[in-house]
């Protein structure tokens, strides 16, 4: 554990609120991450995809930066232009 991970874990031991807006914040950056690594697999850009999708480059760029509040359907039609499917698991 480097330097940063024990500074976010005596701080999140210490402060409830910011644990769970930290845990929060690092799901919706994942969900992201995610889905901008999925479209660079499929060797699309986000012009590319956009295209698929019927939709401007702007809104590829808000759901792989901003996916807080993302729509199950919105995810769904994002698969399926990249050739996959969506899967939800429940843990």
């Amino acid at each position: 554990m480097d330097d940063f991970e024990r500074y976010i874990e005596k701080r999140k031991g210490k402060d409830p609120a910011f644990a769970l807006d930290f845990d929060t914040g690092y799901e919706q950056f994942r969900i992201g991450e995610l889905l901008r690594q999925a479209r660079k697999r499929a060797g699309l850009t986000q012009e590319d995809l956009a295209a698929k999708l019927n939709t401007k480059k702007s809104a590829i760029s808000r759901i792989e930066n901003h996916s807080e509040d993302i729509r199950l359907s919105t995810l769904s039609h994002y698969a399926e232009a990249l050739g996959k499917k969506l899967k939800v698991v429940i843990q």
